[in-house]
């Protein structure tokens, strides 16, 4: 199991939405499942609100990256892009996409993006 807390604090930053493997997830203890798990999701999802400051929001995204997320993906409102995030790769930058997926971290997971553009 991957005990997580942010590299640079102790705060834990917590995802708009995050996924975590079931093996990983059923490791864990009722208690510790009642409560926040301290472990790393392996696909993470952020939206930023019009109040967000992008660089925080891509600081908590490389956090996670770093933190042993598999994909991460950072969806911007405001200038229509969706920003991803993978381990050991440059960050992807997509241009108002119609979808984003789950890839090879959660196969048949589409997010289907064009209604909110």
């Amino acid at each position: 199991m991957v005990q997580w807390m942010s590299v640079t604090s102790h705060f834990v930053p917590t995802p708009n939405l995050s996924w975590l493997k079931p093996e990983i997830w059923d490791a864990f203890t009722q208690q510790q499942k009642d409560k926040f798990a301290p472990v790393c999701p392996n696909l993470v999802l952020e939206l930023r609100s019009d109040s967000d400051c992008l660089q925080r929001l891509q600081n908590k995204m490389r956090e996670y990256r770093d933190n042993g997320a598999k994909l991460g993906c950072l969806i911007d409102l405001k200038t229509l892009k969706v920003e991803i995030y993978r381990p050991k790769q440059q960050v992807e930058v997509l241009e108002s996409p119609a979808t984003v997926s789950g890839k090879d971290v959660l196969p048949g997971f589409i997010l289907h993006l064009e209604n909110i553009w």
